[in-house]
């Protein structure tokens, strides 16, 4: 079973202790924005943490806890170059720089730092395969997690009251050091190396770096010295003044963007959320936008690259797997559809949204039971407050399980609270007629035309009518009329509108039209037969 989703929706440590409780095997991904990492696990213990770009590397570790110096990491990296496969703690131990157990320590302390950095992303996503094994020839850490997520808890809390006095990693602090020698305090070993260091030209990034400490332990200490009054902010490096002005103008296209989407200038908003999407490639929201409009507009294929793009950056929220599912439903795809919309549904149970179109998903895949049942607890999410389109599936399902009564009574509810909905009157118009009531049924139908013209719908079922009841001029214009607003509308009207032409004695416009059914359903028999009886054309 794959195990994914959104660090909002579930947290990091809620993950691990799943993974650990199942004794699984594999390789946690996680990624937010443009970082990415990796946690592996053996039988439920972590064995390996990688962080792309992460600062701590085992060497410079090393190196800064003075384990080895800078000349013994480069010849342990030159010997790297043409030992291929040889990671550098193993060619560090052959050259008798440090000894396996140290080796060992220290990867484990990586491990864990890497860990510990990772529960602080409360954004992202997380994506867990089985069966996958670090590609690292190293010596291996074996972790019980359950001890890093005790530490983790203990750290976050210790974090949040750190912050308070070092909110930024590019704040420069410096030392009274005329107060040094008056204290009776007594610094701990992290305190004795980062005091050197608060020089007032040094932020808190190249201190941390500079110290050889985790970011957790330095920014302890100087949070330790910082309360003491021993240590004091005097400004901020210049990363920090480097001006806001992208970031601005990302939120103005964004913020445009939304304006114009909710207005219906979907140009526009394209427009907008493209510009985002450049400024931000690792941007979540503008791909769920970019979706929103592809479907509105009637690109299915786009709506389903950006909306998986937008899962891929803001994590499978229920909101984009539910449009997903829709554009690969209009795409034909219902299979694929099927199995987004059960994701959207259990990420978001209480949605009766996903569970009514889920619930017509059903329907075209000829499962009216599996329809009811979803459709039952779309009804009872909504409440009152039931959109037109569910009494038509509600009552198309019953209708297809051969409950006549029940489809009618739903049916009959639509047009009650949506008297003016001519696709409800429509549906039940075509009930009608099957319980008996043609009259009652043309009656609706006529209305439903009148108000509604461009539904193709409408004009077949009044032209079924007509048809049945053997007024033929009257079905074939209404047939004619559905043709032209919808040419696909199915292999039945054009089945009745050859058999019209040939009471007409119009062979070839029967031919077109019998020729046309088979081709929107190859196994149409009637409509084969048909074209068998007629003589070749000339």
């Amino acid at each position: 079973m794959a195990i994914k989703g959104s660090l909002k929706e579930a947290s990091l440590p809620d993950v691990i202790q799943l993974l650990f409780l199942g004794r699984r095997t594999g390789c946690l991904s996680l990624a937010d924005g443009r970082k990415h990492a990796s946690i592996y696990f053996d039988e439920g213990w972590i064995t390996h943490a990688a962080i792309v770009n992460r600062r701590d590397r085992l060497g410079d570790m090393l190196v800064k806890a003075g384990m080895v110096t800078v000349a013994q990491l480069e010849q342990a990296i030159a010997f790297q170059d043409t030992m291929r496969g040889r990671k550098v703690g193993e060619i560090l131990v052959s050259l008798g720089a440090i000894t396996r157990e140290e080796l060992v320590r220290y990867v484990r302390l990586q491990v864990e730092e890497g860990i510990y950095t990772l529960f602080s992303w409360a954004t992202g996503t997380f994506s867990f395969e089985a069966g996958v094994r670090p590609d690292v020839e190293d010596v291996l850490a074996r972790i019980n997690p359950e001890s890093l997520l005790l530490e983790g808890a203990r750290r976050i809390d210790e974090w949040s009251l750190i912050e308070k006095k070092i909110p930024g990693f590019d704040l420069i602090f410096g030392v009274d050091r005329t107060r040094l020698p008056e204290t009776d305090l007594t610094f701990s070993e992290a305190q004795r190396r980062i005091l050197p260091l608060l020089d007032g030209a040094r932020d808190v990034r190249q201190v941390v770096d500079d110290s050889g400490l985790s970011d957790f332990v330095a920014c302890q200490a100087m949070f330790g010295l910082l309360t003491a009054g021993l240590a004091h902010r005097v400004g901020t490096s210049a990363t920090a003044a480097q001006p806001r002005a992208q970031e601005m103008q990302i939120e103005e296209h964004r913020n445009l963007g939304v304006a114009f989407y909710r207005t219906g200038m979907l140009d526009e908003a394209l427009r907008e959320f493209r510009r985002v999407v450049e400024l931000r490639p690792s941007e979540g929201g503008a791909p769920f936008y970019l979706g929103l409009i592809a479907l509105r507009q009637g690109r299915w294929q786009d709506a389903i690259d950006a909306l998986r793009q937008a899962a891929d950056r803001s994590g499978p929220r229920a909101a984009i797997l539910h449009n997903l599912a829709v554009a690969l439903e209009l795409l034909g795809r219902v299979d694929q559809a099927e199995g987004v919309y059960a994701e959207a549904a259990g990420r978001a149970p209480d949605d009766g949204r996903v569970a009514l179109s889920w619930g017509i998903l059903a329907l075209k895949r000829g499962e009216p039971d599996v329809a009811v049942v979803r459709l039952s607890r779309a009804r009872d999410l909504f409440g009152t407050k039931l959109p037109a389109i569910w009494y038509w599936a509600a009552s198309q399902a019953h209708g297809l399980l051969g409950d006549l009564e029940t489809a009618l009574e739903i049916s009959k509810a639509g047009v009650g609270a949506f008297p003016g909905d001519a696709v409800v009157r429509n549906n039940l118009a075509v009930l009608l007629e099957a319980s008996g009531d043609g009259a009652g049924a043309e009656a609706l139908l006529r209305q439903a035309l009148a108000e509604e013209p461009g539904i193709p719908q409408i004009s077949k079922n009044l032209g079924d009518i007509y048809y049945r009841t053997r007024r033929y001029d009257d079905a074939r214009e209404a047939f004619t009329r559905a043709v032209k607003l919808n040419p696909d509308l199915g292999e039945d009207l054009y089945f009745k509108l050859g058999n019209l032409a040939f009471k007409r004695k119009d062979t070839e416009a029967a031919r077109a039209c019998w020729e046309r059914a088979t081709t929107l359903n190859p196994g149409h028999q009637l409509a084969r037969a048909n074209l068998d009886t007629l003589p070749e054309s000339t």
